[in-house]
């Protein structure tokens, strides 16, 4: 890429950035990555993810109800504000992330969304779905180790 084409690309990437800045944020969602497994015993990190104790008891409770999985260890998590007419990424980790689409709000106070679960370049999960506080979605993803990854979002 020649040094004028830089320029420019660079420059619409930050028009694009400062409108999504300008831009009313419908809604703020929080991505949480879990290793689902049998194993009690947590898979090697580089770094530590932490989140309040009392969510993750909960989401844990909630998760063994749905997935037959005795542990579910927390591996990514991610914050990402929904903008209306631009597509989200929530990002817990490098393997898997979320697409999210606004499609405007939902009764109760939440946000409707299209859902696009990715693994590298290929698309696991589509879905329509609504946030709603207090409601987190589930998503089952791919199986990894001697387990599962699910992917949890929920609205902050």
């Amino acid at each position: 890429m020649n040094r004028q084409s830089f320029l420019v690309l660079a420059g619409s990437l930050l028009g694009v950035g400062r409108l999504l800045g300008q831009a009313a944020a419908e809604a703020q969602v929080e991505g949480y990555l879990f290793f689902a497994s049998n194993e009690a015993a947590a898979p090697a990190q580089e770094e530590a993810v932490t989140a309040e104790a009392a969510l993750l008891r909960s989401l844990e409770g909630r998760l063994g109800k749905v997935f037959p999985f005795g542990h579910f260890h927390l591996i990514g998590r991610h914050a990402q504000k929904v903008f209306k007419e631009y597509e989200s990424w929530v990002v817990p980790s490098k393997d898997l992330c979320l697409k999210l689409d606004s499609r405007g709000p939902a009764e109760g106070g939440g946000v409707k969304v299209h859902l696009q679960l990715w693994q590298d370049t290929k698309v696991l999960v589509k879905s329509d779905a609504a946030l709603l506080p207090g409601q987190p979605i589930f998503l089952g993803g791919p199986s990894w180790r001697r387990g599962r990854l699910i992917f949890v979002v929920m609205l902050k």
